[in-house]
């Protein structure tokens, strides 16, 4: 990167969030030093076999890591928090954050063995604190978790307002709602740019109140006749509360099933944000002894992951719980783009189970964390900037953002789309796309140690679609002659062939290919195995239209 580029001016770069949902990471740079706003995970599509995460690329940070001052986080969603321990093992640097946020983060830096490593400072709402050349304040805003702030950040060139996940709710189940007043504040005192989320702005209106749900829930609990067990994110707090007050209120104590569950309500205890009686807390194994009309299983899995806890209830396949019938179960949660196959499998397994199912297409059991159109004018309104840098969403998303405040009256050259490596640059009176440094993503396996490159996806993609080949010839080092017939083992390679003319006619040909080799060629492993893959490979494909990774094995006799 151009170093000249930095010189009285502020340069902000989106590593991941722009262009897919998950990811989020910003660096802000000025004056050689840089600090970085959140640093989150997604989780992988289908086609990504055997992937368990996906991180944005660090590339860039460990090009500059001497620049980096700190971490700011805005909350402690997965998709802003997932990757801090990845990103800790290239730049180990302290972590400013809300109490909740870091009491959360905790778990995870203890998993990686990094939490006697990291420095973390907690900071309340409302206090300033100074990462490198910038003056950062925490504002509070509404989402599904607690404790959410945007950041005013203080620059030699102006005030920026990063949203983090945001919406506008006057009526939160706990704590304050959004600080519009201080949002405002800044708005008076002018505000170079506001980094705005974008989540949510195909939908018209506003985003509804956590409390819009508690209707339908109180119905759900007060006709339940059995168990009533409860699936939604681990995250959503606002929800949990709502959950323990219905549970007290229809006289059932609450089991929570689930680690992060457990883990979550926990913390979310400690630190004061849930209200919650010890006595109403028990255990699965003695909710197992309970009459079924006074228990409810607070579970995990909402998205029917294979291994979480109520798709694991589904099919008897967890230790502590299982759906019997008579149970209503509730999905409070709604289903994130990709998962809709495995909640289906999972909601067919549960009707199977003789249990009751509400989900948010027939309940309004669910609402966004996210502002809807009205919520981000309402935030635009408030913050006044000179220039609009829509933000988290796909792409599709940012430019519906950009449509969306064109239509507010906002000029379309005060409108920044970006891409993430995208360095946009801002002075008092501009902003520009300066230049664009290299993005990617690096995909973790299941270790979460083992990064898996493009190479190793493409290999388990063709083995998944194609099959394997395993052509076995044993030659004579001395004579170059073959010692035996050729051997082939398929593996997954589609072809109805159950007299084994397909395989017999391949083995002739493997024993074509090595005698119509001189002998300096069969005497050349590399030689020799390179011509048999070349030989298979023309011969499935002009037979099969299929392309198996073909492995020729030599052995030397």
């Amino acid at each position: 990167m151009n170093n000249e580029l930095t010189n009285g001016k502020l340069q902000i770069t989106p590593l991941g969030g722009l262009g897919a949902f998950g990811m989020n990471m910003t660096v802000f740079r000025y004056g050689g030093q840089m600090m970085i706003v959140d640093c989150g995970l997604m989780f992988p599509d289908e086609d990504l076999l055997g992937v368990d995460i996906a991180i944005p690329d660090l590339t860039y940070i460990e090009e500059h890591r001497d620049e980096i001052a700190g971490i700011v986080l805005t909350h402690a969603h997965e998709d802003h928090v997932g990757a801090i321990p990845f990103l800790l093992q290239v730049a180990n640097v302290p972590i400013h954050a809300t109490e909740f946020t870091l009491g959360l983060l905790e778990g995870k830096l203890f998993e990686f063995g990094l939490l006697d490593k990291t420095t973390t400072r907690p900071i309340p709402t409302g206090q300033s604190f100074e990462v490198g050349p910038f003056r950062i304040e925490f504002i509070r805003v509404s989402h599904s978790l607690v404790d959410c702030v945007a950041l005013a950040i203080e620059t030699p060139v102006g005030v920026i307002i990063h949203t983090g996940d945001f919406k506008v709710d006057e009526t939160p189940v706990m704590g304050e709602p959004i600080d519009l007043k201080r949002l405002n504040y800044y708005g008076d005192r002018g505000v170079l740019a506001l980094l705005a989320d974008s989540t949510n702005v195909e939908q018209k209106g506003r985003t509804g109140s956590e409390r819009a749900v508690i209707p339908a829930l109180e119905n759900i609990f007060s006709e339940a006749g059995g168990r009533v067990i409860v699936s939604c994110f681990a995250t959503s707090i606002h929800r949990l509360q709502i959950i323990f007050d219905l549970a007290a209120e229809n006289s059932r104590r609450v089991a929570l099933v689930g680690r992060s569950m457990i883990r979550n309500v926990e913390v979310a205890r400690k630190y004061g944000y849930l209200d919650v009686d010890d006595d109403q807390i028990v255990t699965p194994s003695r909710a197992k002894k309970m009459m079924p009309d006074e228990v409810c299983l607070l579970v995990t899995g909402s998205q029917g992951e294979p291994m979480s806890a109520l798709a694991r209830m589904s099919v008897d396949s967890h230790k502590d719980a299982s759906v019997i019938s008579g149970d209503t179960v509730i999905i409070s949660a709604r289903q994130i783009p990709g998962n809709e196959k495995s909640i289906s499998r999972m909601m067919n397994h549960l009707f199977k189970k003789g249990s009751r199912i509400f989900d948010s297409s027939i309940a309004r059991i669910h609402v966004s964390g996210h502002g809807r159109q009205d919520d981000l004018k309402i935030m635009y309104d408030a913050v006044r900037p000179k220039f609009l840098v829509p933000i988290h969403g796909e792409t599709r998303q940012l430019y519906r953002h950009a449509e969306a405040a064109r239509s507010w009256g906002v000029p379309r050259n005060r409108i920044v789309l970006a891409e993430n490596g995208d360095v946009i640059q801002f002075d008092v009176d501009s902003a520009e796309v300066a230049e664009k440094v290299v993005v990617g993503r690096t995909l973790i396996d299941d270790s979460r140690s083992g990064r898996i490159d493009d190479v190793v996806l493409r290999d388990r993609k063709h083995l998944a679609y194609d099959g394997i080949l395993l052509p076995i010839v044993a030659i004579n080092k001395a004579s170059g002659e073959l010692e035996s017939a050729p051997e082939i083992i398929q593996r997954g390679l589609a072809i109805s062939d159950e007299s084994g003319e397909f395989l017999n006619r391949a083995r002739v040909l493997v024993g074509q290919t090595i005698a119509g080799s001189s002998y300096d060629e069969r005497t050349d492993w590399a030689v020799i195995k390179e011509k048999i893959r070349l030989d298979l490979k023309r011969f499935i494909q002009r037979e099969t239209g299929r392309r198996p990774m073909i492995i020729p094995v030599v052995l030397e006799i």
